[in-house]
């Protein structure tokens, strides 16, 4: 599946042959990802990025998390999708990263927003939520720009390390809000 954001950006499903692109990123840029993503550490080598896509495409259709890479100008540029959905509930949270050189340019913005609205009419969610470390102000960004209502501090809500863990900054939208 592919969605077009604009003229600039697509969404493209992952797929197994992008794991050499998307580790790539992380190898080059360990020290500006890993300041707020904990997956970074244990991206040790191309062949933990292929069991990250396999674990994903492995799943079912229907239970499948949907994610994708982030295509800018042709470009590989980063990963947005959904995880931790909750069908039953109908709630799911986006996630993102976004390689260094392409961060302001709202990018990440553009592409939640598409996936905010394809969460409520496409998949027929009700709620969706997006966290981000606190401390982490250009992530942050994002869900307020898109109108998410700030719902409070996830305390130690992401391990990040042996025994470290970050408090989350937690935003949602609901169907009934304007995207």
């Amino acid at each position: 599946m592919q969605i077009e954001v604009n003229q600039h950006i697509i969404l493209k499903e992952i797929n197994q042959a992008d794991a050499p692109v998307i580790f790539s990123v992380i190898d080059q840029q360990r020290d500006y990802l890993g300041k707020w993503l904990p997956f970074v550490a244990g991206t040790k080598e191309q062949r933990n990025t292929d069991e990250f896509i396999k674990s994903i495409l492995q799943q079912p259709a229907g239970e499948r998390e949907q994610i994708f890479t982030i295509w800018f100008e042709d470009e590989f540029a980063g990963i947005v999708g959904f995880k931790d959905t909750d069908r039953l509930n109908r709630k799911s949270e986006i996630g993102y990263w976004l390689s260094e050189g392409y961060q302001k340019k709202g990018i990440v913005t553009l592409c939640a927003r598409i996936l905010c609205g394809y969460a409520f009419s496409r998949l027929g969610l009700n709620r969706v939520q997006i966290k981000c470390a606190v401390g982490n102000v250009p992530s942050q960004k994002i869900p307020e720009r898109l109108g998410f209502v700030f719902e409070g501090v996830e305390r130690a809500g992401e391990r990040f390390g042996e025994n470290k863990y970050f408090d989350l900054r937690v935003y949602s939208k609901l169907k009934d809000d304007l995207c």
